[in-house]
């Protein structure tokens, strides 16, 4: 447990940050989730609009570090790679 001030508020810190970036990782789960139920369904239509709608998330939780750059970039291209293959 942590002894001093400075200790016990970096504690709280480190507790609040982690609630919520865990909340604004599960929102990136589901609209990833939205995307691969859409592809699965064979619908091309509804997975590039749910894919239009996933992309600026993952963005943006990117940039405020919750998920790596590099990881946000890998997800999305997989995504687009299944959505190209489900169009051909």
């Amino acid at each position: 447990m942590a002894n001093t001030k400075q200790a016990r508020k970096r504690a709280r810190q480190a507790e609040n940050r982690r609630v919520l970036k865990a909340s604004q990782r599960s929102m990136v789960r589901t609209y990833v989730k939205r995307v691969i139920k859409a592809i699965n369904a064979g619908d091309h239509g509804q997975a590039m609009t749910e894919f239009k709608a996933a992309q600026p998330v993952i963005d943006r939780i990117a940039d405020k570090d919750v998920l790596s750059k590099k990881k946000a970039a890998r997800l999305k291209s997989r995504l687009n790679t299944r959505i190209k293959a489900l169009a051909a």
